[in-house]
């Protein structure tokens, strides 16, 4: 547990909401900008100490906490699960880089007889009602943002011990809530993960296609196929998609014919994947304001280790140290 943490941007969501009543001054500094997380242990004070000044009822603090929650709270994560074009392409954006946000239990997608659920256990223990009841809550509010419409959970578990009064839960997440169960979980219809998402942020889509022009510059003297093909990658790895078979499907053809169309230009698809994420992760480190975790997301990769091994590979350099070289 010592180890855990969440998004800085997340613990934002808390500032906000005392904010709106005169007291956030009470709970101390908030995170700074350059903070991208924030110890669980922090968290879970900062939590408690809201719940004691908030005037509402102790019990249902979390519900009134979560519906202020938006996709910045959950970082550069929130804004590239908007850019998804269901429901269930966000949400499974949300599993696949929720260690950025959340980094208390894994998190699970999986299908069950009531539609779709995600679980999360207690492997790295147990941080509390405040805690799990804020993020559930929290990720429920953020479907209703996403999609624009009043996403009900066909069933909702704790492992908390049950409240004196259940039925708040049950009002908010529109369905039945157990408590002193063996894990979370939250159930959704399937019907519910086909629904399109209103919107997508327009600052970080003007950021992720000021980046695709630049690469769209720096590739006009390829051959139009590799050109052609390098730009699509541009918005899978957008969007996680970064195996062969998802740009095969984009580019209208099997993947055993782009793989013979590469193999004419010189090329195979991991070299064509690299070299678009580098020439990528350049633009995006040239840019201060984009967190080196956010870089790591931005370009289709679970954790940040990964992103800077590989980006050893490409320049020989780790990433910070590229951007201070180059910075603007």
């Amino acid at each position: 547990m010592d180890e855990t943490r969440v998004a800085a941007s997340y613990v934002q969501l808390l500032f906000e909401h005392m904010g709106a009543l005169g007291c956030a001054e009470a709970l101390g500094t908030p995170p700074a900008p350059a903070e991208t997380f924030v110890a669980l242990r922090r968290w879970q004070a900062l939590l408690e100490r809201a719940r004691d000044l908030d005037p509402g009822p102790k019990s249902t603090f979390p519900l009134r906490l979560a519906r202020g929650i938006a996709p910045r709270h959950f970082g550069v994560v929130g804004f590239a699960a908007l850019a998804c074009g269901t429901l269930g392409e966000a949400l499974l954006r949300l599993e696949r880089y929720h260690r950025s946000v959340y980094d208390v239990n894994i998190a699970q997608v999986h299908p069950c007889p009531e539609g779709i659920c995600i679980e999360w256990g207690v492997e790295r223990g147990r941080p509390g009602a405040l805690v799990d009841e804020t993020a559930i809550a929290a990720l429920v509010q953020l479907t209703r943002e996403f999609t624009g419409r009043p996403v009900r959970a066909l069933a909702v578990d704790f492992v908390n011990r049950h409240p004196a009064d259940v039925r708040p839960y049950e009002d908010f997440f529109g369905g039945p809530v157990r408590f002193d169960q063996p894990s979370t979980r939250l159930v959704l219809a399937l019907r519910d993960l086909a629904l399109p998402l209103r919107g997508a942020d327009a600052a970080l889509l003007a950021l992720l296609d000021d980046q695709a022009e630049r690469l769209l510059q720096e590739v006009a003297a390829i051959s139009e196929p590799v050109g052609v093909w390098r730009q699509a990658l541009v918005g899978l790895i957008r969007s996680g998609r970064t195996q062969l078979p998802d740009l095969a499907l984009s580019l209208q053809m099997s993947p055993r014919s782009l793989q013979r169309r590469l193999a004419e230009q010189g090329q195979s698809f991991q070299a064509l994947l690299s070299q678009t994420r580098q020439q990528l992760a350049e633009a995006y480190l040239r840019d201060p304001g984009v967190e080196l975790a956010e870089v790591a997301l931005l370009l289709g990769y679970s954790e940040q280790s990964a992103f800077t091994r590989a980006f050893r590979q490409w320049t020989g350099q780790a990433p910070l140290q590229w951007r201070r070289q180059h910075s603007r």
